[in-house]
């Protein structure tokens, strides 16, 4: 289940990576909660989060370009270095108690702008690691890290928060990213498994655009994580705003449903390190529709105890379709193309969020706070029902064909 971790330059990694996403966690919550203390907006808090995105959206295909050129590792140092400094800041102007909203909102961009580097080149850089062989074994075990972190982080951060304030939240996190930036430094490069690098030249972003739209696979995974990560995972939106003005819960309210989240999410990256071949298309269709009918459920449950537990399988699901379409994606792609569609991929998952963000936000300030993530659940699940139908057109199949093999891929 764990044979990726034989492999030291991915333990060394690993390690790092679980101890600086327990700080990025930590950030998050604090983050969400310092922008609700000092507006006490959800359309303050959605413009936050997608000025933090934004810069993705617009740079993310250029962050990939450099990870198809350059040395990945050495571009990791430096843009872990930077996320460290901002982290820092936030912290600095909190725990000083001059911290005002363009303040978060101005260093939420910085991040937003390393971050359009740093993602696409971490996520091409674990097959380097690992190897082709284990690299669906090591998403999954990414996948395992990252949700650890977000049970752990959330939950750290609630006590600190209630204890010392939101600043010392950012404190840390800027401290833990000295795991993650020894952790790179450790490594042995001669056992790396580094792709051809990219030689420059003229067109290259383009030409990743060409491939992915001559690839059917890629293009139905690229929309569906799209219309999934645009509505359906703005959780460190809704659940906020749920803790906050449906239930009248403090930090550690929302610390705990974000927690609820992560537990399944774990338990679901967990469960997809055994898988050892790409997920299908109908597969991903599935776990899509599942994971919006558990999203809208959650969001009409009437107690903060209902809400948290069915949060639980919804961060089950969530994650069993985001690591599938990344191993998905990452298995379906040539080596010297693999930092752009990436980043790509990155651009349709995260890079929607400066869309969705605002538009959750407003949801739920203008109809209540649960409709966001109803609202969301039930975009998500049109857009699935959406695409198989498209598919039973193209193949010439009924609905109850689709529907049966579509339960049929989930459950294999």
């Amino acid at each position: 289940m764990f044979r990726s971790l034989k492999v030291r330059n991915y333990r060394l990694y690993a390690s790092g990576q679980l101890v600086s996403l327990t700080g990025t966690w930590m950030q998050r919550v604090a983050q969400d909660w310092l922008v609700l203390n000092l507006t006490n907006s959800g359309t303050a808090l959605g413009l936050v989060t997608a000025l933090q995105f934004g810069p993705s959206l617009l740079l993310g295909l250029w962050g990939g370009m450099l990870a198809d050129r350059g040395d990945k590792r050495k571009l990791l140092l430096a843009t872990q270095s930077g996320l460290a400094v901002v982290a820092l800041l936030l912290g600095l102007l909190d725990v000083g108690g001059v911290v005002r909203y363009w303040h978060v909102l101005v260093l939420a961009t910085a991040l937003g702008l390393i971050s359009a580097v740093d993602t696409p080149v971490r996520q091409s850089f674990v097959v380097e690691m690992v190897g082709k062989d284990e690299l669906t074994n090591a998403v999954a075990i990414n996948s395992t890290i990252f949700n650890t972190g977000r049970i752990l982080g959330p939950a750290v951060a609630g006590v600190m928060i209630s204890a010392v304030g939101t600043g010392w939240a950012f404190v840390a996190n800027a401290l833990s990213s000295v795991a993650v930036l020894a952790g790179l430094w450790m490594m042995r490069p001669e056992e790396l498994f580094p792709s051809p690098h990219l030689r420059r030249a003229r067109g290259q972003l383009r030409e990743g655009f060409r491939y992915v739209r001559s690839r059917a696979d890629l293009m139905l995974t690229m929309v569906l994580v799209f219309v999934v990560g645009t509505f359906g995972l703005n959780f460190q939106i809704t659940t906020a705003l749920v803790a906050k003005q449906v239930f009248h819960r403090s930090a550690s309210g929302y610390g705990l449903l974000s927690t609820a989240l992560a537990v399944g999410a774990c338990a679901g990256a967990v469960l997809a390190t055994r898988r050892t071949q790409r997920p299908t298309q109908l597969f991903l269709i599935g776990t899509a529709g599942v994971f919006a009918l558990l999203e809208i459920a959650a969001g009409l449950m009437p107690g903060f105890d209902t809400t948290a537990l069915l949060l639980v399988p919804t961060g089950f699901a969530m994650l069993t379709f985001t690591t599938a379409a990344n191993s998905s994606v990452q298995l379906g792609v040539e080596p010297t193309m693999r930092g752009r569609v990436m980043a790509l991929y990155l651009i349709c998952f995260m890079g929607g969020t400066p869309l969705g963000a605002p538009v959750v936000g407003w949801v739920a300030e203008m109809f209540g706070a649960r409709w966001g993530m109803i609202g969301g659940g039930l975009i998500c699940l049109l857009a699935a029902l959406g695409i198989a139908a498209a598919i039973a057109h193209r193949r010439g199949l009924t609905a109850a064909d689709v529907t049966e093999r579509v339960v049929a891929a989930v459950h294999a």
